[in-house]
């Protein structure tokens, strides 16, 4: 690890510390305030008490942050590192009202709790926003993006332009192909903060990754299908040969039962405490045009089994009305008024909750597709169809980690990485980062005129 590597780590720690520090000082004051009027025994203000209640606070702040990813200073974008702490604090702060009725012995306390720490919670949520985009500026002024040189080969793409986009830690300073390289490529790769590995041949891909290893720089690389799939093998130590198992095996049944305990449980509730705005929606829809509130369409779930599925209608009546799909374009004049904010906001998958109850989704899974595309993108990919070995969900690991144009290729891969990791844990971690991506523009961009093209030139 060179010298800068080192910096940026201290950096993220201390950032780490004054954001916990911050919480933890202002749910003291606020717990202290409490327990000095309310101590008619003598023992909250001990300082027993006083070190287990802010203990047990830090604890569940920090573990809560690292699983929200709430401390990814200069790593995430703004208002991912934003979202995430209002998360963090407020799941914690909604424990600690149980937590601190506990440690009083007094459960009569817990509207008192419930309110101020309600009130803790919004103006924690605002300096620690305020803060921690600060502290964000500040790092990417200490630290500039890194230069990177990009080896590729000879499929064209578009890897060093997204790359490109996240302009705070990447610039793609210098392309050349992998037949350029020569046995001078170690001087060549010194110049350079890191390396893009964009799509080479096996061997010399494997080449180019170690000679990165002896010189001590950074590779990037896109992983292939096969390669999804090892990383999530299981190292055996049998014999005096690396081993890895690839179990391949369909969800254990005891998971699938909890699974699906999950999503009626989850869509019950949210189908009830959403029930106002699914009126309001419902109201804004049929106002606007007179039309029918809901849309139908006929989507591909586990095994490739078809459904109906469930949507608010964000765009004009009759928008296929040739009978083609038309995917959305970024700027499409068939989306209505009332589409446009409502899929923005992702208001217009709501009514899918219904599908989960059905069961022909879950909350949390690879995205339905429609039928046709997932035979055209099979024609391609025929990989694709290993998405379909797990029920379809309304989010999932692709909706997360990608947009709604994610190109098949990539949603399969990401869709791959749930499927063999998957555990109640990470269905728990991607609905929380649901929430986050509400405050991305770009995971809801429409596909370019290009992608339409593409799309409808494969029928």
């Amino acid at each position: 690890m060179n010298a800068r590597s080192e910096w940026k780590y201290i950096y993220r720690r201390a950032c780490t510390l004054l954001i916990t520090a911050l919480a933890c000082g202002s749910f003291y004051f606020v717990w202290y305030r409490f327990v000095t009027r309310n101590n008619q025994t003598g023992h909250l203000t001990g300082v027993g008490n006083q070190l287990m209640a802010v203990g047990i606070y830090a604890v569940l702040f920090i573990f809560m942050g690292r699983s929200m990813h709430a401390f990814k200073i200069g790593v995430n974008r703004k208002a991912n590192v934003m979202a995430s702490l209002c998360i963090t604090l407020f799941l914690v702060n909604f424990i600690e009202i149980f937590v601190s009725m506990a440690i009083t012995g007094q459960f009569r306390f817990g509207g008192e709790f419930a309110w101020r720490y309600t009130l803790l919670f919004l103006a924690q949520s605002v300096a620690l926003a305020i803060i921690s985009a600060l502290l964000i500026s500040l790092y990417r002024k200490i630290f500039p993006p890194l230069q990177i040189l990009e080896v590729h080969g000879d499929h064209e793409n578009h890897l060093p332009e997204k790359i490109s986009t996240v302009r705070y830690k990447y610039n793609v300073e210098k392309s050349i192909h992998y037949e350029e390289l020569d046995e001078f490529a170690g001087t060549l790769i010194r110049k350079y903060d890191a390396v893009l590995i964009n799509d080479l041949p096996a061997h010399d891909q494997n080449h180019l990754l170690k000679l990165c290893f002896e010189k001590n720089k950074r590779a990037y690389l896109v992983p292939k299908i096969s390669d999804v799939m090892v990383k999530s093998s299981e190292e055996l130590n049998l014999i005096d040969t690396p081993l890895y198992l690839l179990r391949n095996t369909d969800i254990a049944l005891w998971r699938r039962f909890f699974k699906r305990f999950f999503d009626i449980l989850l869509s019950s509730l949210t189908l009830v405490l959403f029930s106002p705005l699914f009126a309001l929606v419902a109201f804004l829809i049929h106002r606007e045009d007179g039309g029918p509130v809901f849309y139908r369409q006929e989507r591909c779930t586990i095994n490739e089994k078809k459904f109906m599925i469930l949507k608010f209608r964000s765009m004009v009546v009759d928008a296929e009305k040739d009978g083609r799909p038309h995917p959305a374009e970024e700027h499409d004049d068939r989306i209505t008024k009332v589409g446009r904010v409502i899929r923005s906001l992702r208001i217009d998958e709501l009514p899918q909750l219904i599908n989960v109850l059905k069961g022909d989704m879950s909350l949390v899974g690879p995205r339905p597709e429609r039928t046709e595309h997932v035979e055209k993108y099979k024609q391609d990919i025929p990989e694709f169809a290993f998405r379909t070995k797990m029920k379809a969900g309304l989010t999932g690991y692709a909706q997360v980690y990608g947009k709604y144009n994610t190109t098949a290729l990539d949603k399969l891969k990401l869709d791959l990485i749930y499927i063999m990791n998957y555990n109640l844990k990470l269905d728990l971690q991607i609905i929380f980062e649901t929430v986050k991506i509400l405050v991305q523009k770009e995971s809801t961009e429409g596909f370019s005129e290009e992608r339409i093209s593409e799309i409808l030139d494969k029928e």
